[in-house]
């Protein structure tokens, strides 16, 4: 798979990365003019901008649905799938303020490098990242295969079982499925939140605190229930979850049976209680 390369620096000082999101510097600014895609990196004048790694979603640490107030995953699972990737890249010393703002860590910048495909639509770069030296120079196209994709970090993720796989369509097959490999390797282990996953056993949500505290389900299905609760304003009626997700339009690649369907068709709800029916690394989700 082609990607464009930039070598550059990770950062984790007056930020909040989570588990598959990390801030990045290139060592040359204007190379985020390289990257493809309709959607542009958004930067700051430092030239730093938000990562998305590509192909996993991590437990939220903290998200804000639309009109609502923040919300988290179960928090064991997600702050140790944020505190994994900082370890990772190579910070050390990691300090957070009581809003977990990290306010310390050693060293203040760590070398490294990401490999993209475009951003998403909030600006996001999505990549692959990288520690140490770059494998082609910065600015360059590499083919990525998956001997290189496995000294990612979204791999690592994947293998200690601190991040779901939630893939899209310009994902290669190829690297999919090695991801997929890493996904079934950790889960077969026991290893991270696969013991606890509730995504397709069904977790029960009878409002906003349930499932912040309770539920360990695939990022995506937890964002939309958290927009969807939040509509429905202390209302913990599932009743009206389904016809929701009709109205998102999330469309999906249902790899068993070979169709696209609509994210409802996957989601089943019994009272408070919900599932998706099909296993997350089982689905390749349209890009917006």
């Amino acid at each position: 798979m082609p990607m464009l390369v930039i070598e550059g620096s990770f950062r984790v000082l007056g930020a909040r990365p989570d588990g598959d999101s990390v801030r990045f510097v290139p060592a040359d600014p204007a190379h985020w003019d390289l990257v493809p895609g309709p959607h542009r990196v958004r930067a700051n004048r430092a030239g730093s901008a938000q990562l998305r790694l590509d192909g996993i979603d991590s437990l939220e640490t903290h998200c804000i649905p639309a009109h609502g107030s923040e919300l988290h995953q179960p928090a064991p699972f997600a702050q140790h799938a944020a505190d994994e990737l900082i370890r990772w890249l190579g910070f050390t010393s990691v300090l957070r303020d009581g809003h977990g703002t990290i306010s310390s860590a050693e060293p203040a910048a760590v070398t490294g490098y990401v490999l993209t495909r475009g951003a998403d639509i909030h600006g996001r770069c999505v990549a692959f990242a990288g520690r140490g030296p770059a494998p082609a120079h910065s600015g360059s196209r590499i083919h990525v295969d998956v001997t290189l994709l496995r000294q990612s970090a979204n791999v690592h993720q994947l293998r200690r079982g601190l991040a779901y796989p939630t893939y899209y369509t310009k994902l290669y097959v190829d690297l999919r499925e090695a991801m997929t490999a890493a996904v079934v390797e950790a889960r077969t282990e026991g290893r991270g939140l696969w013991p606890a996953d509730q995504t397709l056993t069904g977790a029960k949500v009878d409002g906003l605190a349930a499932l912040s505290e309770g539920a360990v389900l695939l990022p995506k299905l937890f964002r939309r229930l958290a927009d969807y609760l939040t509509l429905g304003a202390g209302d913990p009626s599932l009743a009206g979850f389904g016809e929701f997700l009709d109205r998102r339009g999330d469309r999906v690649l249902e790899l068993p049976r070979g169709r696209f369907t609509g994210l409802s068709s996957l989601v089943e709800t019994d009272g408070q209680g919900v599932r998706m029916t099909a296993a997350p690394e089982d689905l390749v989700f349209e890009e917006r």
